[in-house]
């Protein structure tokens, strides 16, 4: 059922589980969630949970992982919004155009670079879940939203950007996916829907190329040439500043990556900045160690991926009505 706020006490917003299912039910425990029974849904009794996204690839425990969740939703105990490993389970899955062997997610294909990294990033999930319950869980997919806006709290997996979600609104009607065209549009490079789309489940990116930086290594040995966008900094003027490296990354021959300079930024790649009074949680930014102001946290925004699947922490962010983000609102296993 959708959530609204006006009949609980409060939001735990809960950060990329990627398949942690142990963890997942230590921190629902910890914030006080309860089963009836041992295959009744978690639940509370004043407060919800959301799941910003990505619950599977990656984890070992992806199954029950979609278990619980999915449960908790259909109990109305949780809602969830589209993660950007759900977003690509579904174009992973779509054949198009039908009948062509060819998929909006590339795979088994020797003559598209991705299709290998594809393959590799998506195959704990069509391990771990059979095909005919993997299936079950893709038309679930198909009905998660890309947001909630509970009136005093937003939740989104990677950005929130009003235009892109004007943009998803106008070309779906709502939040959600509606139709195989939709799909299709979202996995086009150069529609408008893809950009929007790419924007709220991945977040915006910036050209270090265009700014005489050379390229990084991802965390998982990808050679890139564009940087996430601290989109949560609104004090954020320069390269070094803006963009999202974070000491992480090295070069593509092995070295630590040197520290950006401080070379001023454009307003156009300004453009994804945060400037709203309402408060926002995401995920997708695997953070590290415990909440620190600007890189995790700002008055008006909330990360709670802090790499549950990489040796991190699932960690949820506790929202009772607060205006303004309040660092001592995060609860984490072992972390309070």
């Amino acid at each position: 059922m959708p959530m609204g706020v006006s009949d609980v006490a409060g939001v735990d917003v809960i950060g990329d589980v990627h398949g942690c299912a142990t963890e997942l039910e230590l921190l629902l425990e910890e914030l006080g969630y309860r089963r009836d029974g041992a295959d009744a849904p978690y639940h509370h009794p004043r407060r919800r949970a959301v799941f910003v996204g990505d619950l599977i690839d990656r984890g070992p425990q992806q199954r029950e992982v979609l278990r619980i969740v999915k449960a908790m939703v259909d109990a109305g105990s949780a809602e969830m919004v589209l993660g950007n490993h759900e977003f690509n389970a579904l174009a992973y899955a779509t054949e198009w155009p039908p009948g062509s062997g060819r998929f909006l997610r590339p795979h088994d294909d020797p003559t598209n670079p991705w299709s290998a990294s594809n393959e590799a990033q998506h195959r704990a999930f069509l391990e771990q879940v059979p095909a005919d319950e993997r299936a079950g869980y893709l038309r679930w997919f198909w009905t998660l939203p890309l947001w909630l806006d509970l009136g005093g709290l937003r939740v989104v997996h990677a950005c929130w950007h009003l235009p892109s979600i004007r943009t998803v609104a106008a070309a779906l009607g709502t939040n959600r996916f509606g139709s195989l065209d939709h799909l299709v549009r979202a996995s086009t490079e150069g529609d408008p829907l893809y950009t929007a789309v790419e924007t709220l489940l991945k977040g915006p990116e910036i050209s270090l190329a265009a700014y005489g930086q050379e390229p990084y290594l991802d965390k998982d040995g990808h050679p890139r040439d564009r940087a996430r966008v601290r989109w949560w900094d609104a004090a954020a003027t320069t390269l070094r500043d803006l963009a999202e490296m974070g000491g992480r990354f090295t070069t593509t021959d092995g070295r630590p990556y040197p520290p950006l300079p401080t070379l001023p930024v454009t307003d156009e790649h300004r453009a994804h900045i945060y400037r709203d009074p309402v408060p926002v949680c995401y995920g997708h930014y695997w953070r590290h160690g415990s909440p620190e102001y600007t890189h995790d946290w700002t008055d008006y925004t909330a990360c709670v991926d802090f790499s549950a699947v990489k040796g991190g922490t699932l960690t949820a962010y506790r929202w009772c009505g607060e205006t303004r983000i309040d660092p001592d609102h995060y609860v984490a296993l072992g972390r309070t």
